[in-house]
């Protein structure tokens, strides 16, 4: 075991840096927030193509290289370091090529080109997760360079995008489809898009969904003619969120797992047509998300939600109003308020399996190299991993930048902490050869 670490020695930290230059000034290209930004991941891929062909086969290198695109300019790339015992897999997943949008305004850099101080690599994607991206082609550079014998095939698996992957046809979806993922059951599969340096064991699942409320508009002088859509979105959200807590409260499980948050539901966007201040609104749309731990399952809590709708739909007069002419039913119109919830594509979030292969080498890699274990769970998501598990994956997900600036202004990472995750990956390997 000790041979191998030997052998990939620590990350070389010039190189890292420069291919991090040339990712990160690509972060302006590849930033994601449809229809107006569609990233380019292919600018990604050249970077890392120009690092990794001359070690190809087709260069007589060792490095079996397949550039997959299923969306012009928005391809993956996979690359191979073959082993010697088919039977034995390492995968390191998850390394996607797009990123947040980055506001200049916001910042105290410029976003979209590396500047370094001290330790800190500072730009958009740093974090997450162009650094990992430029981190993993290293080890996969290494693994060419040094030639080093090993029974496990290596795998990297370099994707466009994770959010949305099925409806843009794009990313590890497309890829699981046409069965490049067939070969990873093998051996562990280490989802590389977290943070923190250590085992990120526990995360959540997304649930989408936006309530549309009608009322009835009238001017604000003459409220008792009015069904005023704001307050019924109000009232009935208040409702639907007590009957959420009730039905899925913290679950027992998040202790183990050390979740920071237990499942919620909230809103996060308000709409209406707009108006004068005057003007009492007959209709709005509230939007928002459910945060699920995994030990919970996503058509349970849709249909759940159905349900409360549904019942406040059919009793609307027992809803809290508010004030002595606030109301949600006008008899002599025969006009009831009303709501229709509706739901965006849901996904599960994963409780990662403590007694695997994957998770002890991946523990006793970051004890080694860190110097402890400290695994956390967050119901934020990594999307598109629960149904690799569900399928008999052993998926475990780790990262290396700095949570406090995942999705953030002014996002940097450490290069002492990108050092640490080579050598954690290369324990890993070494691990899995023993």
């Amino acid at each position: 075991m000790a041979d191998v670490r030997q052998i990939l020695g620590d990350l070389n930290k010039g190189s890292f840096v420069d291919l991090m230059k040339k990712v990160i000034g690509e972060s302006k290209y590849v930033q994601n927030n449809p229809p107006d930004l569609i990233p380019e991941e292919d600018r990604i891929v050249d970077h890392v193509l120009d690092i990794l062909d001359p070690y190809s086969t087709k260069n007589g290198g060792p490095l079996v290289i397949n550039h997959i695109a299923y969306t012009p300019n928005r391809g993956n790339l996979i690359v191979e370091y073959p082993g010697t015992d088919p039977k034995k897999v390492v995968s390191f997943v998850g390394m996607h090529m797009d990123v947040v949008p980055a506001n200049l305004e916001q910042w105290e850099f410029d976003p979209f080109s590396l500047s370094i101080d001290g330790d800190k690599l500072r730009g958009r994607g740093t974090t997450d997760c162009l650094g990992h991206v430029a981190l993993v082609t290293e080890l996969m550079k290494t693994l060419a360079e040094t030639k080093i014998k090993l029974k496990s095939t290596v795998i990297a698996i370099f994707i466009a995008s994770e959010e949305n992957a099925s409806i843009q046809g794009i990313g590890v979806d497309a890829l699981d489809k046409d069965g490049w993922f067939d070969n990873l059951k093998n051996g562990p599969l280490f989802w590389i898009d977290a943070a923190d340096k250590q085992p990120c064991i526990g995360t959540g699942g997304v649930i989408p969904w936006k309530l549309e409320v009608t009322g009835k508009g009238f001017h604000s002088g003459l409220p008792n003619k009015a069904i005023n859509a704001l307050e019924l979105g109000m009232d009935a959200l208040k409702e639907i969120q007590t009957r959420f807590y009730r039905d899925f409260p913290p679950h027992l499980k998040e202790k183990v797992y050390k979740f920071e948050a237990p499942s919620t539901m909230k809103p996060t966007q308000w709409f209406y047509p707009g108006g004068g201040n005057n003007q009492i609104p007959g209709e709005c749309t509230i939007s928002g998300d459910v945060r699920l731990t995994p030990f919970y399952n996503v058509p349970d809590v849709i249909q759940k939600l159905q349900e409360y709708v549904d019942d406040l739909n059919a009793n609307i007069e027992q809803l809290d109003t508010r004030g002595p002419v606030s109301k949600y039913v006008l008899p002599e119109e025969n006009i009831r308020g009303s709501m229709r919830i509706s739901f965006d594509e849901a996904y599960s979030g994963v409780a990662c399996d403590l007694d695997s292969l994957g998770y002890k080498v991946l523990s006793n890699a970051t004890k080694e190299v860190v110097g402890y274990v400290e695994p956390y769970s967050i119901t934020g998501s990594l999307p598109l991993i629960r149904d690799l598990q569900d399928r008999g994956y052993d998926v475990q997900s780790t990262g290396y930048g700095i949570m406090d600036t995942y999705h953030a202004d002014n996002e940097y990472c450490l290069l002492f902490d990108m050092s640490q995750g080579y050598q954690v990956f290369a324990s890993i390997i070494a691990q899995l050869e023993d």
